[in-house]
């Protein structure tokens, strides 16, 4: 029985510079089983930097060039394209694309949460903003926006459809294509939309009246690709060095030297994801101590690890961590 060999491109040997023997073997008379290139869709705006710097931190590489929403990827297994955000859960759904990167809020709007044709992989945690419900300054007063025959403004339609269902509310909603804030108070009485920080309602003399959701950018597969043994392989291969990025981020690695006096009491205080790596120094004078910890925690970790006997501490930036 011949051995099996799954490759990514259309073509494998192809793409490997292996010769081809006419009735689909390689030389070595292994089976060649052709499979589709992996489709990832990337945002266009303001999401597209931070996960092209998440790819290129797990090894996959970009090559843009102008006007085109096709760029180059350093791995021939994989295939990119531009969208907007708006357009990528529903392209995933339909198995246009295999895998890409979007807003829950997309999700949410295109009425994917149900449904059994996408897949959520992983929560990035980027771009964390609140869907809200704001009105103008004078309306919030004594909320006289309940009162009243509200025209709302919103490019998340759908949510905001719901929304104004579930609160009763007496409004006409039309759909706005950008700068949404700026449409009260000439042109709507209520705004649906996203924010991060709120600077930007206050700047336009906007008070939120309600919070409706919350999203994050996220890793969205779909099921015909997870479907596929060796897709499958792929987008598990990618979550995991993503996972294990995004871990790192969040950590550093600690690294001390401490007599056997305190060796004790430092390592009963350090916040190790599992026991601290502590091993002794030559010469038997003392001990050196490996912890990863929280990057938030640092500031004031650090002085309480020199209380605590801690010399020599070095701090590293991790690139991978993979519990």
């Amino acid at each position: 029985m011949p051995v099996v060999s799954i490759g990514f491109s259309s073509y494998h040997g192809a793409c490997h510079g292996n010769s081809q023997k006419p009735d689909g073997q390689k030389p070595n008379g292994t089976e060649i089983v052709k499979v589709n290139r992996l489709k990832l869709v990337i945002p266009k705006g303001r999401l597209q930097d931070k996960a092209v710097a998440l790819l290129e931190s797990i090894g996959i590489s970009l090559t843009f060039s102008t006007r085109s929403y096709r760029p180059i990827c350093s791995d021939p297994d994989i295939e990119i394209k531009l969208l907007k955000p708006q357009n990528i859960t529903s392209l995933i759904a339909l198995g246009r694309h295999d895998v890409g990167f979007a807003g829950y809020d997309w999700l949410l709007e295109n009425n994917l949460d149900k449904s059994p044709d996408i897949t959520e992989l992983l929560d990035l945690g980027y771009n964390k903003v609140r869907l809200i419900a704001a009105v103008p300054d004078e309306l919030a007063i004594n909320d006289r926006w309940k009162n009243m025959r509200l025209v709302v403004a919103s490019e998340y339609t759908n949510i905001a459809q719901r929304y104004l269902a579930e609160r009763r509310l007496n409004a006409v909603l039309i759909k706005s294509h950008g700068a949404t804030e700026a449409l009260p108070p000439e042109d709507a009485d209520m705004i649906i939309d996203n924010t991060s920080t709120g600077a930007t309602l206050i700047a336009n003399h906007l008070t939120i009246v309600d919070e409706i959701l919350q999203s994050t950018t996220r890793v969205f597969a779909s099921t015909a690709a997870m479907d596929d043994p060796g897709k499958r392989e792929k987008l598990d291969q990618m979550t995991m060095l993503m996972q294990s990025t995004l871990n790192a981020q969040r950590k550093v690695l600690l690294e001390m030297n401490v007599s056997k006096e305190d060796l004790e009491k430092l390592v009963n205080k350090l916040p190790a994801m599992r026991s601290p790596t502590v091993a002794p120094l030559y010469g038997q004078e003392g001990y050196a101590v490996k912890v990863a910890v929280p990057s938030k925690d640092v500031s004031t970790l650090i002085p309480q690890l020199l209380e605590l006997g801690a010399r020599d501490i070095l701090e590293y930036r991790l690139q991978k961590l993979v519990p």
